[in-house]
Protein backbone atom coordinates (compact mmCIF):
# COMPACT_ATOMS: atom_id res chain seq x y z
CA UNK A 1 0.00 0.00 0.00
CA UNK A 2 0.85 3.76 -1.18
CA UNK A 3 1.42 5.76 1.83
CA UNK A 4 1.63 9.67 1.26
CA UNK A 5 3.37 12.62 3.46
CA UNK A 6 0.62 14.43 4.99
CA UNK A 7 1.54 17.17 3.53
CA UNK A 8 0.86 16.00 -0.16
CA UNK A 9 -2.83 14.52 1.62
CA UNK A 10 -3.77 18.45 2.55
CA UNK A 11 -2.68 19.55 -1.10
CA UNK A 12 -4.90 16.66 -1.98
CA UNK A 13 -7.79 17.40 0.07
CA UNK A 14 -7.75 20.75 -0.58
CA UNK A 15 -8.08 20.29 -4.80
CA UNK A 16 -10.78 17.78 -3.77
CA UNK A 17 -12.56 19.56 -1.67
CA UNK A 18 -14.61 21.04 -4.09
CA UNK A 19 -17.87 20.15 -5.44
CA UNK A 20 -17.07 20.69 -8.65
CA UNK A 21 -13.77 19.11 -8.34
CA UNK A 22 -14.89 16.30 -6.73
CA UNK A 23 -17.55 15.49 -9.47
CA UNK A 24 -14.32 15.59 -12.59
CA UNK A 25 -12.67 13.18 -9.81
CA UNK A 26 -15.71 10.92 -10.71
CA UNK A 27 -15.77 11.47 -14.00
CA UNK A 28 -11.33 10.98 -14.47
CA UNK A 29 -12.19 7.50 -12.93
CA UNK A 30 -14.85 6.35 -15.33
CA UNK A 31 -13.79 7.88 -18.52
CA UNK A 32 -10.86 9.81 -20.53
CA UNK A 33 -12.21 12.85 -21.77
CA UNK A 34 -11.26 16.37 -22.86
CA UNK A 35 -12.33 19.74 -21.04
CA UNK A 36 -15.44 20.32 -23.87
CA UNK A 37 -16.89 16.83 -22.57
CA UNK A 38 -16.76 17.31 -19.40
CA UNK A 39 -18.08 20.88 -19.38
CA UNK A 40 -21.20 19.32 -21.44
CA UNK A 41 -21.56 16.58 -18.61
CA UNK A 42 -21.32 18.98 -15.92
CA UNK A 43 -23.42 22.27 -17.47
CA UNK A 44 -20.40 24.54 -16.82
CA UNK A 45 -18.58 26.49 -19.63
CA UNK A 46 -15.33 25.35 -20.94
CA UNK A 47 -13.47 28.21 -19.11
CA UNK A 48 -14.49 26.98 -15.45
CA UNK A 49 -13.93 23.24 -16.07
CA UNK A 50 -10.56 24.34 -17.29
CA UNK A 51 -9.50 25.66 -14.79
CA UNK A 52 -10.76 22.97 -12.21
CA UNK A 53 -8.72 21.06 -14.27
CA UNK A 54 -5.60 22.26 -14.10
CA UNK A 55 -5.77 22.82 -9.90
CA UNK A 56 -6.42 18.66 -10.48
CA UNK A 57 -3.57 18.52 -12.56
CA UNK A 58 -1.28 20.95 -10.14
CA UNK A 59 -1.91 18.96 -7.61
CA UNK A 60 -1.01 15.74 -8.82
CA UNK A 61 -4.36 14.03 -8.98
CA UNK A 62 -5.47 14.07 -12.36
CA UNK A 63 -3.11 14.21 -15.38
CA UNK A 64 -3.23 15.36 -19.21
CA UNK A 65 -1.72 14.02 -22.32
CA UNK A 66 -2.71 14.67 -26.13
CA UNK A 67 -4.57 13.09 -28.46
CA UNK A 68 -4.47 13.83 -32.10
CA UNK A 69 -5.69 17.65 -31.76
CA UNK A 70 -7.39 17.02 -28.29
CA UNK A 71 -6.12 17.34 -24.57
CA UNK A 72 -7.72 14.44 -22.59
CA UNK A 73 -7.33 13.94 -18.85
CA UNK A 74 -7.79 11.32 -16.50
CA UNK A 75 -6.93 9.95 -12.91
CA UNK A 76 -3.33 9.99 -12.22
CA UNK A 77 -1.13 6.88 -12.99
CA UNK A 78 1.27 7.74 -9.95
CA UNK A 79 0.60 4.90 -7.18
CA UNK A 80 0.39 7.57 -4.26
CA UNK A 81 -2.23 9.65 -5.90
CA UNK A 82 -3.99 7.34 -7.25
CA UNK A 83 -4.63 4.67 -4.64
CA UNK A 84 -6.13 8.21 -2.82
CA UNK A 85 -8.51 9.02 -5.57
CA UNK A 86 -9.92 5.73 -5.87
CA UNK A 87 -9.89 5.02 -2.11
CA UNK A 88 -11.86 8.71 -1.42
CA UNK A 89 -14.11 7.84 -4.06
CA UNK A 90 -15.34 4.43 -2.74
CA UNK A 91 -17.24 6.56 -0.17
CA UNK A 92 -19.54 8.27 -2.60
CA UNK A 93 -22.50 7.33 -3.62
CA UNK A 94 -22.45 6.14 -6.69
CA UNK A 95 -26.79 5.87 -7.04
CA UNK A 96 -26.46 10.08 -6.35
CA UNK A 97 -28.97 11.42 -8.98
CA UNK A 98 -26.14 14.39 -10.15
CA UNK A 99 -23.50 11.87 -10.56
CA UNK A 100 -25.79 9.28 -12.35
CA UNK A 101 -26.64 12.49 -14.61
CA UNK A 102 -22.61 13.28 -14.70
CA UNK A 103 -21.82 9.98 -16.15
CA UNK A 104 -24.70 9.25 -18.84
CA UNK A 105 -23.61 12.49 -20.14
CA UNK A 106 -19.88 12.43 -20.46
CA UNK A 107 -20.79 8.95 -21.97
CA UNK A 108 -22.77 10.33 -24.89
CA UNK A 109 -20.10 13.45 -25.44
CA UNK A 110 -17.38 10.97 -25.57
CA UNK A 111 -19.79 8.88 -28.36
CA UNK A 112 -19.20 11.49 -30.96
CA UNK A 113 -15.33 10.01 -30.75
CA UNK A 114 -17.03 6.74 -32.28
CA UNK A 115 -18.20 8.26 -35.74
CA UNK A 116 -14.57 8.62 -36.58
CA UNK A 117 -13.45 5.04 -36.28
CA UNK A 118 -16.54 3.61 -38.89
CA UNK A 119 -17.94 0.10 -37.68
CA UNK A 120 -16.73 1.23 -33.90
CA UNK A 121 -19.62 3.46 -33.41
CA UNK A 122 -22.13 0.67 -34.05
CA UNK A 123 -23.72 -1.17 -31.60
CA UNK A 124 -26.76 -3.15 -30.82
CA UNK A 125 -28.40 -0.79 -28.78
CA UNK A 126 -28.13 2.02 -31.46
CA UNK A 127 -29.64 -0.29 -33.86
CA UNK A 128 -32.60 -1.46 -31.59
CA UNK A 129 -33.27 2.26 -31.01
CA UNK A 130 -33.13 3.12 -35.02
CA UNK A 131 -35.66 -0.12 -35.76
CA UNK A 132 -37.94 0.99 -33.21
CA UNK A 133 -37.42 5.12 -34.59
CA UNK A 134 -38.03 3.58 -38.43
CA UNK A 135 -41.00 1.45 -37.38
CA UNK A 136 -42.81 4.05 -35.96
CA UNK A 137 -42.27 6.38 -38.97
CA UNK A 138 -43.66 3.85 -41.51
CA UNK A 139 -46.68 3.85 -39.16
CA UNK A 140 -47.43 7.52 -39.63
CA UNK A 141 -51.02 7.74 -41.22
CA UNK A 142 -50.69 9.69 -44.62
CA UNK A 143 -47.32 11.50 -43.35
CA UNK A 144 -45.30 9.96 -46.24
CA UNK A 145 -47.84 12.48 -48.99
CA UNK A 146 -46.94 15.54 -46.74
CA UNK A 147 -43.27 14.85 -46.46
CA UNK A 148 -43.07 15.71 -50.08
CA UNK A 149 -40.02 13.24 -50.72
CA UNK A 150 -40.45 9.72 -51.98
CA UNK A 151 -39.58 7.16 -48.87
CA UNK A 152 -39.53 10.39 -46.85
CA UNK A 153 -42.28 10.51 -43.17
CA UNK A 154 -41.58 13.53 -41.96
CA UNK A 155 -40.78 17.11 -44.12
CA UNK A 156 -38.43 18.20 -41.13
CA UNK A 157 -36.84 16.14 -38.21
CA UNK A 158 -34.62 17.74 -35.38
CA UNK A 159 -32.51 15.49 -33.27
CA UNK A 160 -30.78 16.53 -30.08
CA UNK A 161 -27.37 14.58 -28.89
CA UNK A 162 -25.66 11.88 -31.12
CA UNK A 163 -25.25 9.00 -28.73
CA UNK A 164 -26.06 6.61 -30.99
CA UNK A 165 -25.48 7.32 -34.71
CA UNK A 166 -27.13 4.47 -36.22
CA UNK A 167 -30.55 6.52 -34.70
CA UNK A 168 -29.24 9.69 -35.96
CA UNK A 169 -28.99 7.82 -39.66
CA UNK A 170 -32.21 6.36 -38.90
CA UNK A 171 -33.77 9.99 -38.49
CA UNK A 172 -32.14 11.25 -41.98
CA UNK A 173 -33.59 8.30 -44.07
CA UNK A 174 -37.26 9.02 -42.54
CA UNK A 175 -36.94 12.72 -43.11
CA UNK A 176 -36.71 14.91 -46.29
CA UNK A 177 -34.59 17.28 -44.07
CA UNK A 178 -32.50 16.59 -40.95
CA UNK A 179 -30.55 18.89 -38.40
CA UNK A 180 -29.15 17.45 -35.30
CA UNK A 181 -27.62 19.27 -32.42
CA UNK A 182 -24.95 18.00 -30.92
CA UNK A 183 -23.66 18.68 -27.28
CA UNK A 184 -19.48 19.14 -27.72
CA UNK A 185 -17.77 20.30 -31.11
CA UNK A 186 -15.75 16.40 -30.61
CA UNK A 187 -19.15 15.17 -30.83
CA UNK A 188 -20.22 17.21 -33.78
CA UNK A 189 -17.47 16.22 -35.62
CA UNK A 190 -17.88 12.73 -34.93
CA UNK A 191 -21.40 12.76 -36.26
CA UNK A 192 -20.03 14.71 -39.58
CA UNK A 193 -17.69 11.63 -40.43
CA UNK A 194 -20.04 8.97 -39.72
CA UNK A 195 -22.82 10.51 -42.05
CA UNK A 196 -20.16 11.30 -44.73
CA UNK A 197 -18.34 7.54 -44.35
CA UNK A 198 -22.32 6.02 -44.33
CA UNK A 199 -23.81 8.64 -47.22
CA UNK A 200 -26.54 10.22 -46.08
CA UNK A 201 -27.50 13.69 -44.96
CA UNK A 202 -28.09 15.63 -42.27
CA UNK A 203 -26.67 19.22 -40.79
CA UNK A 204 -24.98 18.64 -37.64
CA UNK A 205 -24.30 21.82 -35.36
CA UNK A 206 -22.98 22.63 -32.14
CA UNK A 207 -24.97 23.53 -29.26
CA UNK A 208 -24.14 23.78 -26.11
CA UNK A 209 -26.95 23.48 -23.89
CA UNK A 210 -25.98 24.29 -20.37
CA UNK A 211 -29.78 25.51 -19.28
CA UNK A 212 -31.75 23.61 -21.33
CA UNK A 213 -31.62 21.57 -24.66
CA UNK A 214 -29.73 24.23 -27.39
CA UNK A 215 -32.56 24.54 -29.24
CA UNK A 216 -32.67 28.41 -28.48
CA UNK A 217 -30.88 29.36 -31.51
CA UNK A 218 -33.04 27.53 -33.76
CA UNK A 219 -35.83 29.18 -31.86
CA UNK A 220 -34.60 32.66 -32.57
CA UNK A 221 -34.32 31.51 -36.16
CA UNK A 222 -37.84 30.94 -36.52
CA UNK A 223 -37.04 27.04 -38.00
CA UNK A 224 -39.48 24.08 -37.04
CA UNK A 225 -39.92 20.86 -36.79
CA UNK A 226 -42.75 18.04 -37.46
CA UNK A 227 -40.36 15.16 -35.64
CA UNK A 228 -37.80 15.69 -32.86
CA UNK A 229 -35.83 12.55 -31.62
CA UNK A 230 -34.21 13.44 -27.86
CA UNK A 231 -30.91 10.71 -28.08
CA UNK A 232 -29.67 10.40 -24.18
CA UNK A 233 -30.72 14.20 -23.19
CA UNK A 234 -28.40 16.08 -20.78
CA UNK A 235 -31.85 17.19 -18.47
CA UNK A 236 -32.76 14.64 -15.85
CA UNK A 237 -35.86 13.79 -13.66
CA UNK A 238 -37.65 17.25 -12.94
CA UNK A 239 -35.36 19.22 -15.09
CA UNK A 240 -36.34 16.61 -18.36
CA UNK A 241 -39.90 18.65 -18.10
CA UNK A 242 -38.56 22.30 -18.17
CA UNK A 243 -36.36 20.98 -21.32
CA UNK A 244 -39.31 19.26 -22.91
CA UNK A 245 -41.79 22.79 -22.67
CA UNK A 246 -38.43 24.20 -24.08
CA UNK A 247 -39.03 22.36 -27.37
CA UNK A 248 -42.69 23.34 -28.73
CA UNK A 249 -40.82 26.39 -29.76
CA UNK A 250 -39.32 24.60 -32.22
CA UNK A 251 -42.29 21.87 -33.06
CA UNK A 252 -45.03 22.05 -35.57
CA UNK A 253 -48.67 21.69 -34.89
CA UNK A 254 -49.16 17.77 -34.98
CA UNK A 255 -45.25 17.35 -34.48
CA UNK A 256 -44.46 13.75 -32.53
CA UNK A 257 -41.47 13.62 -30.34
CA UNK A 258 -39.50 10.63 -29.81
CA UNK A 259 -37.65 10.43 -26.34
CA UNK A 260 -34.99 7.87 -25.77
CA UNK A 261 -33.52 7.73 -21.70
CA UNK A 262 -31.57 5.32 -19.59
CA UNK A 263 -33.61 3.51 -17.04
CA UNK A 264 -30.95 4.96 -14.28
CA UNK A 265 -31.68 8.94 -15.02
CA UNK A 266 -35.19 8.43 -14.63
CA UNK A 267 -35.10 6.32 -11.37
CA UNK A 268 -35.80 7.89 -7.87
CA UNK A 269 -34.43 5.43 -5.54
CA UNK A 270 -33.40 8.19 -2.96
CA UNK A 271 -36.09 9.96 -2.58
CA UNK A 272 -38.94 8.82 0.10
CA UNK A 273 -41.29 8.15 -2.76
CA UNK A 274 -40.22 5.48 -5.12
CA UNK A 275 -41.23 5.78 -8.46
CA UNK A 276 -41.09 3.08 -11.52
CA UNK A 277 -39.37 4.37 -14.22
CA UNK A 278 -41.88 4.03 -16.88
CA UNK A 279 -44.20 5.26 -14.64
CA UNK A 280 -42.25 8.61 -14.09
CA UNK A 281 -41.28 8.87 -17.52
CA UNK A 282 -45.12 9.21 -18.15
CA UNK A 283 -45.78 11.97 -15.66
CA UNK A 284 -42.29 14.12 -16.76
CA UNK A 285 -43.97 13.84 -19.97
CA UNK A 286 -47.70 15.14 -19.07
CA UNK A 287 -46.26 17.66 -17.11
CA UNK A 288 -45.05 18.77 -20.09
CA UNK A 289 -48.00 18.97 -21.90
CA UNK A 290 -47.04 15.58 -24.02
CA UNK A 291 -49.44 12.64 -24.49
CA UNK A 292 -47.71 9.72 -24.37
CA UNK A 293 -49.06 7.25 -27.30
CA UNK A 294 -45.75 4.29 -26.57
CA UNK A 295 -43.20 3.42 -24.18
CA UNK A 296 -41.00 0.63 -25.15
CA UNK A 297 -37.77 -0.94 -22.30
CA UNK A 298 -34.79 -1.97 -24.30
CA UNK A 299 -31.82 -3.85 -23.32
CA UNK A 300 -28.69 -4.39 -25.47
CA UNK A 301 -24.99 -4.27 -24.40
CA UNK A 302 -26.22 -4.10 -21.27
CA UNK A 303 -27.47 -0.84 -20.97
CA UNK A 304 -31.66 -0.17 -20.46
CA UNK A 305 -33.85 2.33 -22.13
CA UNK A 306 -36.93 3.47 -22.46
CA UNK A 307 -37.89 4.66 -26.02
CA UNK A 308 -41.18 6.85 -25.83
CA UNK A 309 -42.96 8.78 -28.37
CA UNK A 310 -45.78 11.22 -27.32
CA UNK A 311 -47.42 14.39 -29.37
CA UNK A 312 -48.69 18.07 -27.88
CA UNK A 313 -51.92 17.96 -26.00
CA UNK A 314 -53.36 20.51 -27.69
CA UNK A 315 -53.05 18.78 -30.61
CA UNK A 316 -54.77 15.83 -29.32
CA UNK A 317 -57.44 17.84 -28.12
CA UNK A 318 -57.97 19.88 -31.49
CA UNK A 319 -60.41 17.30 -32.77
CA UNK A 320 -62.84 16.89 -29.55
CA UNK A 321 -63.02 20.38 -30.09
CA UNK A 322 -63.71 20.53 -33.72
CA UNK A 323 -66.19 17.91 -33.15
CA UNK A 324 -68.13 19.52 -30.42
CA UNK A 325 -68.47 22.63 -32.12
Amino acid sequence: MSLARPAVLVKWLRAAGEPTRLRLLMLCAEVQGSVSDFAHALQQSEPRVSRHLKILTEAGLTERWRQGQWVQYRIASGAEASSFVRGLLAQADRRDPQLVRDSAAARASLAGDSGRSGGAGESRLGRALAGILSAGAAGAAGAAGAAGAPGATYASVLVIGVTHLELLESAARVARQCTALAPTRRAAQGARAYAEQRGFNCRVLYAAAADGLGTAALAGAGVAFDAVMLDRPLAGGEALTRALRELKSVMTPGARLWLFESYDALESARERIVEHPLARLRRLLAAADLVCERLSPIEADGQHVLAASARLAADEAAPARRSGA
